[in-house]
């Protein structure tokens, strides 16, 4: 619940995911399109495999599927709660408070970059160079597997389980094209469908999912 006169005031991604909890596994952790994207991605990485898992929540099921398959799991998320649960639910990762824009890693420090919605909460412009660092973050052959709702739309405030948010994205055709041309990755895959979170405060929502790959003679 909002506190009193804060009603109409959009929530930071921190305030939304602090205050949302574990409600936001219970809703949004048996996604087929996201397990999927992970079975994906493990298939092609080797034991000790290194993976930054951007936004990463309660660490479920996305840090707790890459750890059982055997990669080496660094999480970040701007919500001190959720790093703690997630903590707490898979202590075989490595998990830290950070927000993308400030975290700082060198390149190709990752054999794999995840993220999982983590963009949609901020500007056209910090997603876009968010993206970017991500895909610096990469080895030479390393993947980046995303997830986002597709939409022309910036800064627009929304309700969102309950809360009011301000919220930007891209449609399909711009997403993609910013990891190929502004990236310089290649799109292996990317599919668009439909979700009904398990929560009666959420309506359906359409999701864009794409797989990307750093060319091996890419530097990184």
């Amino acid at each position: 619940m909002r506190e009193e006169g804060s009603e109409r005031r959009p929530l930071s991604a921190a305030e939304l995911f602090d205050g949302l909890g574990i409600a936001y596994e219970h809703a949004f952790g048996h996604l087929p399109a996201q397990l999927a994207a992970v079975d994906w991605l493990t298939a092609r990485l080797g034991p000790g495999a290194r993976v930054l898992d951007v936004g990463s929540g309660t660490g479920r099921p996305v840090a707790d599927r890459l750890v059982r398959s055997g990669c080496e799991v660094t999480g970040i998320d701007v919500s001190g709660a959720m790093v703690e649960l997630a903590r707490a639910q898979v202590p075989e990762a490595r998990f830290e408070q950070h927000d993308v824009r400030d975290f700082d890693a060198p390149p190709g420090s990752f054999d794999a970059v995840c993220a999982f919605f983590p963009l949609l909460m901020m500007s056209r412009a910090e997603a876009s160079a968010a993206l970017d660092r991500m895909a610096g973050w990469l080895a030479p052959g390393g993947y980046l597997v995303t997830a986002t709702v597709p939409a022309d739309v910036d800064g627009v405030e929304i309700e969102w389980m309950g809360r009011r948010v301000e919220v930007s994205s891209f449609s399909v055709e711009e997403y993609l094209r910013k990891q190929r041309e502004e990236c310089g990755l290649d799109v292996l895959h990317h599919e668009v469908s439909v979700f009904q979170p398990d929560d009666e405060r959420a309506a359906p929502e359409e999701h864009l999912f794409s797989y990307a790959r750093r060319p091996d003679g890419a530097s990184a």
